[in-house]
């Protein structure tokens, strides 16, 4: 297993040596492609030397005939497989950021310009399987290439291969590009973090009261809110769980301060912040973070989530990881 393992490092080594890093829309031209039997096809070959010598000594005309027929469809499938994969333009499509620990999700979008179809398509970086897609003429595919993740900061991926296996199974035809992309790893919500400090005051500085003077209208309901606030029966009507709100409220907006944040270490530090984050999120409040170097002022939204993930994410962040 040692030794497969080095030959297959040495034929990776080769392979970036020859073809160098790929920036932008990568054309996968015949020198660019590598093609082998698979198994099968290494079977089948057998198969096809044992007719050969069982049809001459028998002098075997139609033995002849019938090995010959299947060499020479051995040999147009190679010619298939091979041609299934040139001419395509592969680029990198976008990233989908992860938490550590889970899976980040690199896209590769496959063009195929030709005007035949393109069948069975394979695009991994990974031993993990990826479903083939097929590419009609003059259309365009987009691959989801998931990638384990074990820390936060950034990981590249450095490396994709683009395999087909048709028409028949007996060979691989592969092509590798090295696009280099950078995707963002967000640290691993703590499970059992603490609740955030409470907040003194509201986002004018005034202190986070709440008022019950005059209804002002519904809203969704956020796991948190108080069960007081339950619009029964407006949920009796809809089925659909509602909280009130009254014009006197001032919900106080918490701006996630590093410093609060208890922890022996600045990674559990990280987690409970992204935690706190995440919570009021699912919540539904405005929210916002404050780091070292850098203050990241009070909004609501998925866009704010993200970008208050991405700022822990890269906050003095180790070497990225190589997929």
């Amino acid at each position: 297993m040692r030794i497969r393992d080095r030959l297959h490092r040495l034929a990776r080594d080769w392979i970036r040596r020859r073809q160098g890093p790929d920036a932008g829309a990568v054309t996968l031209r015949r020198g660019r492609i590598y093609i082998l039997p698979t198994r099968l096809g290494a079977a089948f070959g057998l198969m096809l030397f044992a007719m050969l010598l069982g049809s001459l000594n028998y002098a075997n005309n139609m033995g002849l005939a019938l090995t010959f027929m299947l060499a020479a469809l051995g040999l147009v499938s190679m010619h298939a497989c091979h041609r299934n994969l040139e001419s395509l333009v592969a680029r990198a499509a976008g990233t989908e950021p992860a938490f550590a620990g889970g899976e980040a999700v690199f896209r590769i979008a496959l063009a195929n310009p030709g005007g035949a179809a393109r069948a069975d398509l394979e695009a991994s970086a990974t031993a993990a399987p990826v479903p083939p897609v097929s590419i009609a003429a003059g259309a365009e595919s987009t691959i989801d290439i998931p990638v384990p993740t074990r820390r936060r900061g950034f990981i590249v991926l450095d490396r994709v291969v683009v395999a087909t296996r048709f028409p028949y199974g007996l060979f691989r035809a592969w092509a590798v590009i090295h696009p280099e992309i950078r995707c963002l790893v967000y640290p691993r919500p703590l499970a059992d973090a603490p609740p955030p400090p409470p907040v003194a005051g509201g986002a004018g500085g005034g202190a986070a009261r709440r008022g019950e003077d005059d209804f002002a209208g519904l809203k969704d309901y956020h796991p948190g809110d108080p069960p007081r606030r339950i619009a029964w029966k407006a949920y009796a009507r809809s089925d659909e769980l509602l909280i009130k709100e009254f014009s006197g409220d001032t919900e106080a907006t918490p701006v996630f301060d590093l410093a609060d944040a208890p922890g022996s270490d600045l990674e559990t530090r990280l987690s409970v912040l992204a935690r706190w984050i995440v919570d009021a999120h699912a919540r539904g409040l405005t929210f916002g973070l404050r780091l070292p170097g850098e203050v990241i002022p009070p909004e609501p939204g998925d866009a704010q989530r993200r970008r208050c993930l991405a700022a822990i994410a890269r906050f003095e962040a180790p070497e990225p990881d190589v997929a």
